[in-house]
């Protein structure tokens, strides 16, 4: 395993929470409820009779079913394949919207839009049931039912909302794509699936400018003739192509359809949605998810960790193609709270976009990405405290490890020292968090508090065996309710991807640790290991130590084959503005990275980028840089926002 570091270990302890927090948390109610006094009592409750915790759970979100259960959990076909409300009817659209009809919440507001250009709109719960609905008979009247699989490649618009959950209503199969794709991953994706029908748009703003989609999606479709129907919403008003016969505009699809209209009454374990995720080689993998699973999964996590009650709003920085995308929308209105969705760049035109944002759609909890903090640092402090940030009482952090720095900057610049920082760490097969924060439970810089309930995680050594106060293996021990119910037509490609390595103990490929106090770190990809002379190191090892130097502003470690030591680090780093690459730069670098972690550890070289090439959840694909750097096939690029970064790394200096 990895040697013991510095980074994140050794900080202090910088918030607790106070009695407004721990009065009004929906964690602290669900305890008090089951007679649990402490957060470890209910850990170890909710991983050993987990039976009872996910049942606990639905009721504790509310959840209905149609027609019960007969068992929680069935593992007779192994823990690798679970089956979860075993006999249930559930349709996890009547969860979101139809059970919220008739009440007060029905007046409350579901979605707040805001564009780039500034225009503004508001969905109630009622209003976004009537244009589910009038979406859902539209669907129906062109031939779309159970079972149809129907991609969402659209910006994050309204109406992309409303598509999600009108493909679920009719029970048909979520496909959401992103909305930077390129033809070939659009396709590629919609192929894989068979999909019948898409949701798109002309396109969106970026900075200020047009970036067509219609176009894309057209290209794509030459290549999936399964499609038989796509869905355009007019977003910019820019002139497309409408094939005959395939192609409606959103408004003439929907005219005149009812604004009432059943929901399909599905098995709670039926297909609700495929998420694709890029592999480090060949084609993107197709997690499946059910009605019963991802959207309670993602609903708890945001009950239990990041406490959403229904007066709050959620702004997470996200796409639609990226889990956080559907997590929210499920999450948010499972619970009966508000999402804030906007569609464009989050530093246009100024770079207090967001935090003028926050301030007047009064959002109370923010998600954002290290990256986000790390780019928006050098412009100062002054851009978020011209702002009122009073709303904010949650901050959310996921896609990558945070160091110190720019932690602090983002919970003393932003957060005013007084809102905590929930980190969130898991992906898309697990429908949300293996480990997670909380506001039970006080916080160090960088910290997660650790598993949420009903997660049975652990730091392991190669043999399996748990590790504490040392960098390990992260691996859940019992299954969980959001487990992807495998891999899309690849089911051996799931059991060699998580259940290979250690026997029935799901391997999750990431590096962590727990610090003496009990606080969880996620440390990378345990498969971006670098093993220099026997000796191993997590790439976020060597990234931390350059980052902490005022002029880097990003930093990406791979490990490339050496002769005599078996692997040597090359380290990749984007400078602050201000800052030239010169040999003087490089050498101080080397030295303090071999200063730090030992000489062994030292890079064999440190390069110099304009970028780093990374997904749109701020993932560094280091298996692209490490590949591009060896002049290897790089594999799936469809995840990268910015591809063009790819083609920098062989020329790097």
């Amino acid at each position: 395993m990895a040697s013991q570091v510095q980074f994140p270990f050794n900080q202090q302890i910088v918030w607790r929470p106070d009695e407004e927090y721990l009065g009004r948390s929906r964690l602290k109610r669900f305890m008090d409820r089951h007679g649990l006094s402490t957060f470890q009592e209910l850990m170890e409750r909710s991983t050993t009779d987990i039976s009872w915790f996910w049942e606990a759970t639905f009721e504790d979100l509310g959840i209905e079913f149609y027609e019960p259960y007969t068992q929680v959990v069935d593992l007779s076909r192994g823990i690798q394949w679970p089956m979860w409300c075993v006999d249930a009817k559930l349709n996890i659209v009547h969860n979101c919207l139809d059970k919220w009809i008739g009440t007060p919440a029905q007046n409350r507001v579901a979605v707040r839009w805001e564009g780039e250009e500034g225009d503004v709109r508001l969905l109630t719960y009622r209003d976004l049931f009537r244009q589910v609905n009038r979406t859902a008979s539209a669907l129906r009247a062109a031939g779309l039912g159970k079972g149809d699989a129907i991609g969402l490649y659209m910006p994050m618009v309204p109406e992309i909302v409303i598509a999600f959950l009108a493909i679920a209503k009719i029970g048909g199969i979520i496909l959401p794509l992103f909305s930077g794709y390129g033809p070939g991953a659009v396709a590629a994706r919609l192929s894989d699936a068979n999909a019948k029908a898409l949701f798109t748009a002309d396109g969106q703003f970026r900075r200020g400018r047009p970036i067509l989609m219609k176009p894309v999606a057209d290209e794509a479709l030459a290549e999936v003739p399964s499609v038989e129907k796509v869905i355009v919403y007019r977003r910019i008003g820019h002139e497309v192509e409408i094939q005959p016969g395939r192609d409606v505009w959103w408004e003439d699809f929907v005219a005149r359809q009812p604004a009432d209209a059943p929901t399909e009454r599905t098995d709670a374990e039926d297909l609700v949605m495929i998420i694709y995720t890029s592999g480090t080689t060949g084609r993107p993998k197709g997690a499946v998810h059910t009605h019963c699973g991802f959207p309670i999964k993602g609903a708890q996590d945001m009950a239990h960790g990041f406490d959403i009650q229904e007066f709050d709003t959620m702004f997470w920085m996200t796409d639609m193609g990226w889990m956080m995308g559907p997590w929210e929308v499920f999450g948010v209105l499972i619970l009966g709270a508000t999402m804030l969705l906007y569609d464009g760049a989050p530093n246009y035109p100024d770079v207090d976009r967001v935090w003028d944002m926050v301030e007047r759609h009064g959002v109370t909890a923010l998600g954002l990405a290290p990256t986000f903090a790390r780019a928006i640092m050098p412009c100062g402090d002054e851009p978020v405290l011209r702002h009122d940030l009073s709303s904010l009482r949650i901050l959310g952090s996921t896609g990558e490890a945070w160091n110190p720095g720019p932690w602090r900057w983002l919970f003393e610049t932003v957060g005013r020292s007084r809102v905590p920082i929930i980190n969130y760490s898991g992906g898309t097969e697990i429908s949300g968090g293996i480990v997670l924060g909380n506001v039970l439970t006080p916080l160090k810089p960088c910290a997660f508090s650790g598993p949420p309930p009903g997660m049975a995680a652990d730091v392991v050594d190669e043999a399996g065996n748990p590790v504490r106060g040392a960098v390990g293996e992260l691996v859940v021990r019992q299954p969980w309710i959001g487990m992807t119910r495998g891999f899309w037509k690849d089911p051996e490609r799931y059991l060699e991807s998580y259940w290979s390595r250690i026997p029935d103990v799901w391997v999750h490929g990431d590096f962590a640790a727990i610090d003496e106090d009990g606080l969880w770190y996620i440390l990378g990809r345990s498969d971006d290991t670098i093993k220099v002379a026997g000796k191993r190191v997590g790439p976020a090892e060597v990234e931390n130590v350059l980052v902490s130097h005022p002029a880097v502003v990003e930093a990406a470690a791979i490990g490339v084959p050496h002769e005599l030591k078996g692997q040597a680090v090359v380290a990749f780093a984007v400078l602050q503005p201000g800052f030239e690459p010169d040999e003087a730069l490089r050498a101080e670098l080397e030295s303090q990275v071999a200063r730090e972690l030992g000489k062994p550890l030292a890079p064999q070289a440190v390069l110099f980028v304009a970028d780093i090439p990374k997904t749109r959840n701020a993932k560094v694909m280091r298996r692209v840089i490490r590949a591009a750097y060896l002049g290897e096939p790089p594999g799936d690029l469809s995840a990268l926002v910015n591809p063009e970064a790819v083609d920098d790394i062989p020329q790097a200096t």
